[in-house]
């Protein structure tokens, strides 16, 4: 037969022990990357958000959370004028114009999407991304040069999470939301103008 006295702090411990390592893993998954809403830290995640915010905002990081959208992500917090930036914790990362491209295209594509209120998430197949950017890279006779070109960034967009691989649908991806919250809509409105004249330009080269 248990001790009612021993077990009664061994409960309130355990109590306490619960939302600190909720905290703990949801801390771990945004370190990693983004957290959906499908995935299982997204709960525990929004419960202890608060929590979850004063943790980071020690090392000068920013916690997103878009119950909209459905996804959370870390990004380094506005410095106060006056102040001296902290140095940065999350690492930029070197894009090539074809990678830059390619996020901004699929970005204008995910705006149609929405716009014209289709359900469920942007799928595209591989050659409709193909077909999407060849319009706006430097002509090229090597074809095989060209595909590894446009396959290369597909595969550096999956690693920085705007591209899902659809494991049931081969050479299929889905294209997530955080892409919105990394190429704004002022951002996409002033790239949009330079690929018309992109495009423009090669048609008067054919």
């Amino acid at each position: 037969m248990s001790d009612p006295d021993r077990s009664a702090p061994d409960r309130a411990a355990h109590d306490r022990a619960a939302p600190e390592r909720a905290v703990a893993v949801s801390a771990i998954r945004l370190m990693q990357g983004v957290v959906y809403q499908e995935t299982d830290a997204w709960d525990d995640l929004v419960r202890h958000q608060g929590a979850v915010r004063d943790h980071f905002a020690v090392v000068g990081l920013e916690v997103v959370v878009d119950d909209d959208e459905g996804y959370a992500y870390l990004r380094t917090a506005d410095t106060p004028e006056g102040e001296d930036a902290l140095p940065r914790v999350i690492r930029r990362r070197s894009l090539t114009y074809a990678d830059s491209l390619l996020l901004v295209l699929l970005r204008k594509r995910l705006a149609e999407f929405e716009s014209a209120g289709d359900p469920g998430q942007l799928v595209l197949t591989h050659d409709e991304i193909v077909e999407m950017i060849q319009l706006f890279l430097a002509r090229s006779t090597d074809e095989a040069r060209e595909a590894h070109q446009v396959d290369a960034s597909i595969n550096r967009l999956v690693g920085m999470g705007f591209l899902r691989q659809l494991k049931d649908r081969k050479g299929t991806w889905e294209v997530r939301r955080i892409l919105k919250a990394y190429v704004d809509a002022e951002t996409l409105s002033d790239f949009s103008a330079k690929l018309a004249e992109y495009a423009e330009a090669g048609a008067q080269n054919d």
